[in-house]
């Protein structure tokens, strides 16, 4: 699977809330942290799919739209950086979530994520 081709797996997930596309992007080891906001990381594919399964399943949000800003390729042929907003309602609201995805990508399979997401902007959702 190429670069582009998972980013956008991967943002179809978030916006179908599909636990199980999204875990089959990662390699069977792959690893999943959130420097910002608290959360322990997702270790392996099937904690990630448990997780974000979870997770998921625990808000009443729906993801109408995840847009992919920037997609920027590093020195390093396995990184790329991507900048995103996904547009949530939450009840009557609307609400942007920033959010930036450092992503490692070895023989078609993610093995590492580094989420960064705009955690009051994810507090308000959770409100």
């Amino acid at each position: 699977m190429s670069i582009d081709e998972i980013v956008t797996g991967y943002h179809d997930a978030m916006l179908h809330k599909s636990a199980d596309a999204l875990a089959d992007l990662y390699a069977e080891d792959g690893l999943h942290e959130f420097p910002f906001g608290g959360l322990p990381p997702y270790e392996g594919r099937e904690e990630i799919r448990a997780g974000y399964r979870a997770s998921w399943g625990a808000t009443p949000a729906q993801v109408q739209e995840v847009r992919r800003l920037a997609l920027h390729r590093t020195e390093d042929p396995e990184v790329v950086v991507v900048e995103q907003d996904t547009y949530v309602t939450a009840g009557d609201r609307s609400i942007t979530v920033p959010g930036l995805l450092v992503l490692r990508i070895r023989n078609g399979e993610i093995v590492h994520t580094r989420d960064y997401m705009d955690t009051s902007a994810i507090a308000r959702v959770r409100a």
